[in-house]
């Protein structure tokens, strides 16, 4: 294989440069996907012993450098180790509904109970990393998932109104308890990261999920500690988000994102995100997964290969992929065609 991996192309990226070569970016790529696309099985080995979370890994970065990948996107995320969790995928109300469920929920086991789950994955990460290759990711999950994990989505709105007190309080608690899990974080595994993110979907369709202002005063606010903590151990923030959030944009840029990730057409072209904010923070994927999903692997790459330069030309920092993640109903003839037209689109730069 003649790619070389170098993680200093996406970090080059988040400091909306323009690298030497395009990356390519996904936000997560689902193991049982990779399991397709490699031939090879080894998603159930996340849930073993130490050799063979160590065999995941291996496999799971194998994957990111045969697409020739720079970086691997990982992340252990907060709601698995919430106790009574599961209300963020809807459909029944999370563990705190009133303020003594909040009080006596078990808050000061949270950072332990991560940590105990989340140790021998980073570490395993750490062993399996390709020469040239980091990580972006880190700690999963933004405040608003993880306080609609806690309370639910509609009980959320219903607790705005019933206790303005206990909203406020509950995502300022989220906060606390993040910036504790990011700061060991940071201590523990910066160097092994090029960049950090998490991912917050705020939006829908036509709008955010909460009115603007109410996620300008609780929930971005926390951003900036988290952000802050980030920034402070030298590493560049990428934001992912999906939705109609152009409302809070402005406040997520003041908040310190370096990047930001996640575009659906219908909401947006990818376009609009470059007019609009390329010349203050970098701006990754612009693939819509519809594509991928119902396009020839033909017609993919001609259409990837046409915007892939286009977003090149146009943005200084940008990343190229789909414009949410790549989960396991992705055609994996559509996904390779996107990977072949960003190789397509590195050749053609090399013998200009």
């Amino acid at each position: 294989m003649s790619f070389e991996p170098d993680f200093r192309h996406m970090v080059a990226v988040l400091e909306n440069r323009r690298p030497q070569r395009l990356p390519v970016y996904e936000h997560l790529i689902n193991p049982e996907f990779m399991e397709l696309a490699l031939d090879t099985r080894f998603a159930e080995c996340v849930h073993g012993d130490e050799a063979d979370v160590d065999e995941f890994f291996r496999q799971y970065c194998r994957f990111y450098r045969e697409m020739t990948y720079d970086t691997v996107s990982f992340e252990v995320c907060i709601t698995s180790i919430l106790p009574d969790s599961g209300a963020l995928r809807g459909g029944r109300p999370g563990p705190i509904q009133t303020r003594a469920d909040f009080e006596r929920y078990p808050w000061d086991e949270l950072v332990d109970r991560y940590w105990a789950l989340a140790s021998t994955q980073f570490s395993a990460l750490r062993r399996q990393l390709p020469a040239g290759m980091k990580a972006i990711g880190g700690v999963g999950n933004g405040v608003f998932e993880i306080s609609e994990d806690l309370v639910g989505f509609e009980y959320l709105c219903y607790l705005q109104v019933d206790d303005p007190q206990l909203f406020a309080d509950l995502y300022r608690r989220i906060g606390d308890l993040m910036v504790e899990i990011w700061r060991g974080f940071l201590e523990r595994h910066a160097d092994d990261f090029a960049a950090c993110r998490f991912g917050d979907d705020l939006g829908f369709k036509t709008g955010t999920l909460l009115a603007p202002s109410t996620l300008i005063r609780h929930v971005i606010p926390e951003y900036s500690r988290v952000i802050d903590l980030v920034h402070r151990a030298g590493k560049r923030f990428l934001w992912h988000s999906r939705g109609n959030i152009f409302a809070v944009m402005e406040e997520a840029i003041t908040a310190g994102i370096d990047g930001k990730h996640s575009n659906e057409d219908v909401i947006a072209p990818f376009d609009r995100w470059i007019s609009d904010y390329s010349d203050r923070i970098a701006l990754v994927g612009g693939i819509d997964v519809d594509v991928l999903c119902k396009q020839k692997p033909d017609d993919i790459v001609a259409r990837v290969v046409e915007l892939g330069h286009r977003y090149r030309d146009a943005a200084c920092g940008y990343a190229l992929g789909s414009g949410n993640s790549i989960p396991e109903y992705v055609p994996v003839d559509g996904y390779l065609a996107m990977i072949h037209a960003a190789q397509e689109i590195r050749r053609s730069e090399e013998g200009a």
